[in-house]
């Protein structure tokens, strides 16, 4: 199999990836589909990106990697809190979920070798589902931006949130700034995807999403500021923008910023801390603390959790917690350690991005969005394979003949 045939194959096994980690909740789309028919689409995604991955890796050849190795780890509270089907059988079909995805990295691990290959699979998934986005904003805007979420924009062809459009934008956005700052990339490009990705960001409303963009690039940038002066430049000039637009357009960006919402609405996280609050206050016994209730939708009393910590800690316990924690804590040190460069820089704002978001977002205990950003990030991280040892050749015998054997005794 050739190298640009095998390349091909594993994109296409991170978009599937990125297909299976969009969910099957969300708006109302323009023409109605069931849950069960996009439940059975990215289920198939991730088979099929496993039996790819398979089909590239018969060898299973593999890399070591803490953060594989961690969210393996991760599998351990899963499925002994999943087996005793407090959550339902839902939730070991979700641990088979969880199984197959790991897996999947594992064996694309074989080619993280610290490249930006991936980060170009990455922008360009996430690109392509922002495109339907925007067709559905086109076709009907009345769907796209309903009255339901407050006129935030969501997904008319396939169903995805306010939050989830804001974080595909915002990801996205940053990673090919920093394409730009390192000159992989030129700047017609890039405008194609930042221009009309922060357009979309902006109509989402989501303040977690803007926020992550902001402060994950900022620490970024602030990575390579020693080694780059367009690095340098840009931030410079990020300052100054950001002062003016606080100065000149400050009503404008509260307004923004608070969605129409009171400052008692705004404190309180749109009630968020209600069900943190009622969460924390549930009685638990000493299993259940450890190991939590089993996967689930990521909800507390019909109400989502929206928040990574405690609805680990819901599922997945005190153990869940605390690799997920080590997830977060291993990378970031990894990338503290490596040499400014690009893809230092690139690895830091998916971390940082994933940290913030993970206040006001669920995801970090089982297959999502954000630990495809983490396996980006351990991807850019890893050191670059080392070249196989050239053996010395075997130098041919010589066949001599026996009469000149002898003659050699003598």
């Amino acid at each position: 199999m050739g190298a640009d045939h095998t390349s091909k194959i594993v994109g296409t096994v991170w978009g599937l990836l990125v297909l299976n980690t969009l969910g099957s909740a969300g708006a109302k789309t323009i023409v109605p589909l069931p849950r069960s028919l996009i439940q059975m689409v990215t289920m198939g995604a991730l088979v099929a990106a496993f039996a790819l991955a398979l089909t590239v890796n018969l060898r299973l050849r593999i890399r070591p990697s803490a953060y594989l190795l961690l969210l393996t780890l991760l599998l351990v509270p899963s499925v002994i809190s999943s087996a005793h089907l407090e959550s339902g059988f839902g939730a070991l079909f979700r641990c088979t979920r969880l199984a197959l995805f790991v897996g999947t990295l594992w064996l694309l691990s074989r080619w993280w070798d610290g490249g930006l290959t991936f980060v170009r699979h990455h922008i360009r998934m996430y690109f392509a589902v922002l495109g339907t986005v925007a067709a559905g904003l086109v076709i009907s805007p009345g769907a796209a931006m309903p009255e339901l979420y407050g006129g935030r924009l969501v997904g008319a062809l396939w169903p995805l949130t306010p939050p989830q459009i804001g974080q595909y934008a915002a990801v996205i956005i940053g990673l090919t700034v920093l394409l730009v700052l390192g000159r992989r990339t030129d700047r017609a490009s890039a405008a194609v995807v930042i221009v009309p990705s922060l357009v979309l960001l902006v109509l989402t409303h989501t303040r977690t999403a803007t926020l992550g963009l902001f402060i994950g690039l900022a620490m970024a940038i602030g990575s390579l500021m020693l080694t780059s002066a367009a690095a340098r430049r840009f931030f410079t000039w990020a300052v100054l923008c950001a002062v003016v637009a606080s100065v000149g357009f400050a009503s404008a960006l509260q307004a923004w910023f608070l969605r129409g919402q009171s400052k008692d609405n705004f404190s309180n996280l749109t009630g968020r801390a209600k069900v943190w609050d009622a969460l924390l206050a549930e009685p638990r016994s000493a299993s259940t603390k450890l190991f939590g209730v089993g996967l689930g939708d990521k909800s507390f009393g019909g109400l989502p959790i929206d928040n990574s910590w405690l609805a680990v800690y819901n599922e997945q316990g005190l153990i869940g917690v605390t690799l997920v924690a080590a997830i977060i804590i291993v990378l970031g040190g990894v990338a503290l350690l490596r040499p400014p460069s690009l893809q230092r820089g690139c690895a830091i704002f998916l971390i940082s991005y994933c940290a913030i978001a993970s206040y006001t977002e669920a995801g970090l205990g089982d297959a999502s969005p954000y630990l495809l950003h983490l396996a980006l990030a351990a991807s850019l991280l890893a050191a670059p394979a080392a070249p196989s040892p050239l053996g010395t050749p075997e130098v041919p015998r010589r066949h001599v003949p026996r009469w000149a054997q002898r003659s050699e005794v003598t």
